[in-house]
């Protein structure tokens, strides 16, 4: 195992960065940030193994499975993080979407060692949170080695499961056990080892890909607007308004009205205005379209 992530291009040591210890802080942040622009073009490269994933996950999701975040340490959190914001922005149940992190919750504030080295609670973990051969379990680890990450994987491919790896090495044991897999190579970091930075951000960049493609082909936006979420505080709630008239092009007093009317649904809101349904009549509308409003309106344009 030594020899195999001493070969790791994330374990490498960066020539660029040897001597940050001696650079100012100007410098030394310019170095950074030189390293960092190098992430991008590491993820487009990636980018029909994204798509294959999109793709699948939309399968899923259209079909009633969920979606599973599994990994440890920076990769575990970036998962939780970016299932956790899928909610306010979306408006999905927290269910759908979930995050998972070796060590528990605690391990998003505080590190728990060697806890991604302990494959069969990662195996536990697949069955404790009811993973079927209709969801879909995407393991992230920037080395592909984490033994929590590959054995939940593996589990969940033995049920059935959709299986998807993000890791930052080509090769990798998490990749041998998935059915598609996401490998931006990003290099030696600017630290060794301290995958938290590019290996991190790129990792962030795949996720974004991942919940926000699926969601805009589950009818989740309409054009470029996040319109299925939930007005649940002021921001959002403003937001939602704004939203509505820029929609609709109704007044301000009559988009508030009938967000109301909506319990808060912008997008049930924008279909009661663009069809002149009311509130029960416009929601099953929606639901037959497959939640897409476009779609539901281009239908109640035909029928009028």
């Amino acid at each position: 195992m030594n020899d195999y992530l001493a070969s790791l291009t994330t374990e490498g040591i960066n020539a660029e960065t040897a001597m940050i210890d001696e650079l100012t802080t100007e410098q030394m942040l310019k170095l950074i940030n030189q390293e960092d622009a190098t992430v991008p073009t590491a993820v487009a490269a990636e980018l029909p193994q994204i798509a294959a994933a999109v793709e699948a996950l939309h399968r899923v999701l259209a079909s009633g499975g969920r979606m599973f975040y599994i990994g440890a340490g920076t990769s575990g959190r970036l998962g939780v993080l970016d299932a956790s914001e899928c909610p306010p922005t979306f408006g999905t149940d927290p269910s759908l979407v979930q995050g998972h992190i070796a060590g528990g919750d605690i391990a998003l504030r505080v590190a728990v060692e060697g806890c991604e080295d302990d494959g069969e609670e990662g195996k536990a973990l697949i069955d404790r949170i009811g993973v079927t051969a209709g969801d879909a379990v995407i393991g992230i680890s920037a080395s592909g080695s984490a033994a929590f990450v590959i054995e939940g994987l593996r589990r969940a491919g033995e049920i059935g499961a959709t299986t998807i790896s993000v890791v930052n090495n080509k090769g990798t044991k998490l990749g041998e056990v998935s059915s598609i897999t996401i490998a931006p190579v990003v290099g030696p970091e600017v630290i060794a080892g301290s995958t938290r930075l590019k290996a991190g951000t790129a990792q962030k960049l795949v996720l974004n890909m991942l919940t926000t493609g699926t969601m805009v082909k589950l009818g989740k936006t309409y054009n470029n607007l996040m319109v299925d979420m939930k007005a649940s505080n002021k921001k959002l709630y403003d937001r939602a308004v704004r939203m509505i008239r820029m929609t609709t092009g109704v007044d301000h007093d009559t988009a508030m009205d009938t967000l109301q009317q909506a319990a808060m649904d912008c997008k049930l809101a924008i279909m009661m205005i663009k069809s002149g349904l009311k509130a029960d009549e416009a929601r099953k509308l929606l639901s037959d379209c497959g939640g897409s409003l476009k779609k539901a309106i281009r239908v109640c344009a035909k029928v009028m």
